[in-house]
């Protein structure tokens, strides 16, 4: 569940500018433990996925990745924000707050 929060923070992380690693990294809430080690292989599965596009550019003597979201991307992400209904009824669950229907 925590990968799923990951990988759709990091995509809301660059829905409106394109970003650099360190840039999402601090964007993304602390809550989440996102660190480097964590970062930059999600990065490469969610480019290998197609959810973004990857470019480099140099800056101040070095390349620096430059990540943009992709419409499959958005659409990862409008797909999590849809599902949003379906979480909160599982906390509310899990907290004891609503009993199921077929019981």
């Amino acid at each position: 569940m925590k990968r799923g929060f990951l990988e759709a923070c990091v995509l809301a992380s660059i829905r409106t500018e394109d970003s650099y690693g360190y840039r999402i990294l601090r964007s993304v809430p602390d809550v989440l433990g996102l660190t480097e080690s964590t970062l930059y292989p999600l990065l490469k599965r969610l480019e290998a996925a197609g959810l973004l596009t990857v470019r480099s550019v140099e800056h101040n003597g070095r390349l620096r990745k430059y990540y943009r979201i992709t419409p499959e991307g958005r659409a990862r992400l409008d797909g999590f924000v849809g599902e949003w209904d379906d979480v909160q009824a599982i906390y509310r669950f899990i907290r004891g707050e609503e009993a199921r229907d077929d019981a």
